[in-house]
């Protein structure tokens, strides 16, 4: 499937100079210093869980941060959906999926968020899982101001453990009680996509077709290929690195043989491919610019949740001063059949976007065709 889908987009793909790119990379070795199944029915039925009773509309809460208490705005976003109890009825095995693009603190989920969903699904009795496959940190596949591709396990799983020990989430995982699990590398199975933009079948870590529920936990950001990267753009990160590669190369590859950003119809396709059914997403500090790693961070005090991931997406871009059209993950979803497709059929609760969302900057949105060459062209 080679067309994209219709979109009133106002995004402008460049081309760009090795230099232009490595001054504004996401990931640049300065920038990451100073940083230190079955298909999912994602809001295909009116029965869906997140969705009013009786109005057939997905529900999305927006909760303002006070006092700088991140973990109190998660229980309060997480209790105007219905509680902990209703938004895991029926689901015993959760992986929490937070966004740890690299190690630096000022572009990853903050551990309060993952701490506190971790403790209020423990208590209700669930068994609860942490997982990431992050893209990339120095020394291990950033080399000098090269990003590199790499499927070699051992650079991997090293490079996995040290972004886990340096945001804390090794430290949080143990004090948890829970398993922290590196989705590039381990016992990994093939999941059927039917009608797929990209991949019919997906290579997944095992531990995903095992679960219940697969809760996404982003940094609420811009980005340079997808306009934002949201709930369902963090399940990039389940792509391993062991099959794709880091930086993900052969998925992005792929996917621009469908649709320029490389990203956008291959994000939808893991979304089908997993139980994605929760996203909380961090807005307590969030990145306007060249996100997702090299942007301006901007102090939001949002946390915005929703148990259909593309209307949590969507307001969630919305707060951010992006339209649903802006968007390309949001387009190739409708495609997919995904819902909803307009804002005025999700329902809002605790704040409103009006009150609480500010016009981000945009960022350079580039083609992949345009940046591969500076960006996991080198393999190692």
């Amino acid at each position: 499937m080679k067309n994209s889908p219709k979109s009133k987009t106002k995004s402008r793909f460049s081309r760009l100079t090795r230099r232009e790119f490595l001054e504004t990379s996401f990931l640049t070795a300065a920038g990451l210093a100073a940083g230190s199944l079955p298909l999912g029915a994602l809001g295909r039925t009116k029965g869906a869980p997140g969705t009013a009773p009786g109005a057939g509309k997905p529900v999305v809460s927006i909760v303002r941060i006070k006092n700088d208490d991140i973990g109190y705005a998660v229980e309060k976003a997480i209790d105007l959906l219905g509680g902990i109890k209703n938004v895991t009825q029926g689901k015993q095995r959760i992986i929490l999926k937070p966004n740890l693009v690299s190690p630096s603190p000022a572009a990853t989920t903050k551990p309060v968020v993952i701490e506190t969903l971790a403790r209020l699904m423990k208590k209700a009795g669930k068994d609860v899982l942490i997982g990431e496959g992050s893209a990339a940190a120095p020394p291990f596949n950033v080399r000098g101001s090269e990003i590199c591709r790499t499927n070699k396990r051992e650079i991997l799983d090293a490079m996995q453990q040290s972004v886990f020990d340096t945001l804390g989430y090794t430290r949080l995982a143990s004090s948890l009680g829970v398993p922290l699990i590196n989705l590039h590398s381990g016992e990994m199975v093939e999941v059927e996509v039917p009608n797929a933009f990209v991949f019919g079948k997906l290579t997944i870590h095992r531990t995903l077709a095992d679960i219940d529920l697969l809760c996404s936990v982003p940094m609420m950001k811009t980005h340079q290929l997808a306009q934002v990267t949201l709930g369902m753009k963090n399940l990039v990160g389940l792509y391993p690195g062991t099959v794709y590669y880091a930086v993900r190369g052969l998925m992005h590859d792929r996917a621009s043989e469908v649709e320029p950003s490389g990203t956008a119809s291959a994000i939808v396709d893991m979304v089908r491919a997993n139980k994605l059914g929760l996203v909380v997403v961090d807005g307590s500090m969030a990145m306007e610019g060249n996100g997702p790693s090299n942007g301006t961070l901007v102090k939001m005090d949002l946390i915005i949740a929703g148990t259909n991931p593309l209307a949590a997406d969507m307001i969630a871009a919305k707060c951010m001063g992006f339209t649903p059209e802006e968007v390309p993950t949001f387009q190739w979803a409708n495609k997919a059949g995904l819902m909803p497709a307009r804002l005025s059929e999700i329902e809002i609760r605790g704040e409103t976007p009006e009150q609480v969302g500010r016009a981000f900057v945009r960022p350079q949105v580039y083609a992949w065709k345009d940046i591969k060459n500076v960006w996991g062209a080198k393999i190692i």
